[in-house]
């Protein structure tokens, strides 16, 4: 093996999950070419991730002239994680010898020579142990456990000059992310600020981040108090890695801010349901410091799949008890 292309073009959340698999490819493969196609949105995760070699954006792939896209996917393997057709009939016409992709996708039986069988929607495994089943085709058949996985990442924040606005002690700062773009259920936003006002009140900096779009949904109730900041819409990608990277905690549900902080060795506090398969057993945040909250573990309407809503009764006492 000498170059080998793998495709995740989805959120930072997914993406930070797929890094351990292209860890263990750098573990067996030590001398191949490893290159990451993805959504130029996720190119600053990726970055931070020494195993890969290079960073592709997909919309720059596709935009090239069909003899430059064909020269560009040279390569001995390309692993579809995230299952994108164009992509997958693409790597086909470039004849890539070895083409790894979910049998359950219609498209790969026509596209991918190596179709690995598993679910992901009744797995009980990790979503970073579930990538593991495409690697089944390279020689690597053995799934790690999830306390394998946290050592599979070695996760280093870009050096990144911060705005001089933001506090510069990193003891004190708790971050908060309310939102998730609708990619998970949100704990309510008035018990976000109940906890800033709280933890500023205990002494503590909170800072609120999103992007612009989240913080108009939200910035009018942030509570006038000193230690209270409002970074929404203000931070490039690489500037909130280094930022969360620098900080004490964060609180978020299930979404990229939680998992870079994961990654980045903070308390990263993921907000849950048990509902699968959105609970903490498939997407709870890799890191030393990672962990999670769910109202009820034994929560019978998501044992049942029901569309619960019991997040929103997680209290901020509990909380304040984590973040001690």
């Amino acid at each position: 093996m000498k170059r080998i292309l793998i495709s995740r073009t989805d959120s930072i959340g997914d993406v930070s999950l797929t890094l351990p698999m292209c860890q263990a490819l750098r573990n067996k493969f030590p001398r191949v070419e490893l290159i990451f196609i993805g959504k130029n949105y996720t190119r600053a995760v990726v970055e931070c991730f020494p195993a890969v070699d290079a960073f592709w954006d997909i919309d720059e792939l596709f935009n090239q002239p069909l003899a430059s896209q064909m020269e560009q996917l040279k390569a001995d393997c390309m692993i579809h994680v995230f299952p994108n057709k164009k992509l997958a009939f693409l790597a086909k016409k470039a004849r890539i010898p070895m083409r790894i992709g979910t049998s359950h996708r219609v498209f790969h039986l026509f596209t991918c020579n190596e179709r690995p069988n598993f679910t992901r929607k009744k797995s009980p495994l990790h979503e970073s142990q579930l990538n593991f089943h495409l690697l089944a085709p390279l020689g690597i058949t053995e799934i790690p456990s999830f306390e394998e996985i946290q050592h599979l990442v070695q996760f280093q924040s870009k050096s990144t000059v911060l705005p001089t606005w933001l506090p510069q002690s990193s003891e004190n700062i708790i971050i908060l992310h309310p939102k998730s773009k609708g990619s998970a259920l949100e704990w309510p936003i008035e018990k976000y600020m109940e906890l800033a006002s709280k933890l500023a009140e205990a002494g503590k900096t909170v800072c609120f981040t999103g992007t612009e779009q989240e913080g108009l949904l939200f910035r009018t109730f942030i509570p006038m108090h000193e230690r209270i900041i409002d970074t929404t819409g203000k931070l490039t990608l690489e500037q909130l890695i280094a930022f969360i990277s620098k900080s004490k905690a964060l609180v978020a549900c299930s979404t990229g801010p939680y998992h870079i902080a994961g990654l980045s060795g903070i308390h990263a506090i993921g907000l849950f349901s048990m509902r699968r398969p959105i609970d903490p057993g498939r997407w709870r945040a890799i890191g030393p410091n990672a962990d999670f909250i769910v109202f009820n573990q034994e929560c019978e309407s998501c044992k049942k799949g029901l569309d619960c809503r019991c997040i929103e009764n997680i209290t901020v006492e509990s909380l304040m008890n984590k973040l001690g």
